[in-house]
């Protein structure tokens, strides 16, 4: 754990998004950070389809999401996920 710094405009954007959605601010940069990094390992994924895959992988233990999610492209996550 440690800090990130982040300009005082995207921080505004994190504290509004976390109040809208009921989460607390780390937590909000923290999904944002997740459906970041997922849309740069499938390029091919929709917003949508990314939050089933994070909904899936937390369903079967967050496994999905951990280092080794760049060596499996997403039907290969998905089936993973499925067989689980």
């Amino acid at each position: 754990m440690g800090l990130v710094k982040i300009s005082e405009h995207m921080h505004a954007n994190i504290r509004a998004a976390s109040a809208a959605l009921s989460r607390s601010i780390n937590a909000q940069a923290e999904h944002w950070m997740r459906v970041g990094m997922l849309s740069e390992l499938h390029p091919t994924l929709d917003y949508s389809e990314i939050c089933q895959m994070l909904i899936r992988a937390e369903d079967a233990g967050g496994t999905i999401l951990t280092a080794q999610a760049h060596d499996i492209s997403p039907v290969q996550a998905h089936a993973r996920v499925a067989a689980r």
